[in-house]
């Protein structure tokens, strides 16, 4: 009976970074159990036509379906798939995502009400998205983002240096330009910090955009773009620096900061979406209103100057990360799951 189909997207070989849905896929092949997995293709079309062959074809090797659910395009996707699947009498499970699917949703309440109505059961990764997405169904299940704590060695930054570090992906929803901007204002008081930047580029020509700003402030030098790594080097990456910053326009509950405070480094980051729901300011982090370059740059300033300061969102962010270990959440998902599937 712990046979599963699992409709999302897994990219990893292409954009070198893995999404939740694919960490959760090794963590339940461990488990034992037998997937079928789409899609690792990477244009939006064909991805989408994966998914729907492999419901088809793969229907006799599963017993139970789980879909991500993503605004805009992708959201398409998870309908049509919501329709085959109850064609196919295959109960299956939505997983909701991102920081912008309450605002389409708020857009198009009557299709995200009706599809999230066809699942069997619906699960959402934050407080944040619980609360918002519950207008268009009442028996959400909150089961939050997982991280392998043990991979992450926590040092405490009690003496930060002056070292910042950015890993999302390349696309103007994670507004990485506001990074250039932060460090350029913060050169004037340390002038021997450095950023790295980590991360695929989306093709959105954000990429582009923030090499072009560095240049233009005369910072290029001072910034290391590094492009995409593998989860297993991401630890790594992070713990040569002690700061990092997190500039994003729309956020649920990204695994990126997870890990920084898994690490222990001392978070900035803007204050939308889902991540006052996350992060408390002053004690695990240090929250900034969004495209607010000074804002951001008084923040590390702050951390920079105050070693108290810095030393307890440090520590502060290790616990609070420990809550979000896969020996914890691994043990939701399979209990849903089972549940879903009508396994005693």
């Amino acid at each position: 009976m712990r046979r599963l189909f699992l409709a999302a997207n897994f990219l990893s070989e292409v954009s070198g970074s893995k999404s939740v849905m694919e960490d959760l896929a090794d963590q339940l092949r461990a488990r034992g159990w037998k997937l079928v997995c789409a899609s690792s293709f990477r244009a939006g079309i064909f991805r989408a036509l994966h998914m729907l062959s492999a419901a088809v074809c793969f229907r006799s090797s599963y017993n139970l379906a789980m879909v991500d659910v993503f605004s805009g395009r992708a959201f398409l996707w998870a309908e049509a798939l919501s329709y085959l699947l109850v064609l196919l009498r295959r109960p299956f499970i939505l997983a909701l995502h991102g920081g912008a699917l309450p605002e389409f949703a708020s857009r198009h309440p009557a299709r995200v009400k009706n599809c999230l109505k066809k699942a069997n059961t619906a699960v959402v990764p934050s407080a944040y998205l619980l609360d918002q997405m519950k207008l268009y169904r009442q028996d959400l299940f909150l089961i939050p983002n997982a991280i392998d704590l043990p991979a992450y060695d926590f040092k405490l930054r009690e003496n930060p240096k002056r070292s910042l570090v950015w890993l999302r992906a390349f696309h103007e929803i994670y507004n990485p330009s506001l990074a250039v901007e932060v460090l350029a204002l913060l050169l004037k008081d340390f002038p021997d910090i450095h950023l790295t930047m980590i991360g695929p580029d989306k093709g959105d020509g954000s990429f582009e955009r923030t090499q072009k700003l560095a240049c233009e402030f005369g910072i290029a030098g001072r910034i290391h773009f590094s492009g995409p790594v593998s989860k297993k080097n991401v630890p790594r990456r992070l713990s040569e620096a002690d700061i990092f910053l997190n500039t994003a326009n729309i956020d649920n509950t990204p695994v990126s900061v997870l890990e920084a405070m898994a690490s222990g480094l001392c978070v900035v980051s803007t204050n939308v979406g889902g991540i006052p729901y996350l992060l408390e300011h002053e004690k695990d982090s240090l929250l900034v209103p969004p495209n607010h370059p000074e804002a951001m740059a008084a923040a590390v300033r702050k951390i920079l100057n105050d070693p108290s300061l810095a030393a307890r969102l440090s520590s502060s962010a290790r616990k609070k990360a420990e809550q979000f270990d896969w020996s914890k959440v691994l043990a939701q998902w399979e209990a849903l799951i089972m549940k879903t599937a009508g396994v005693p």
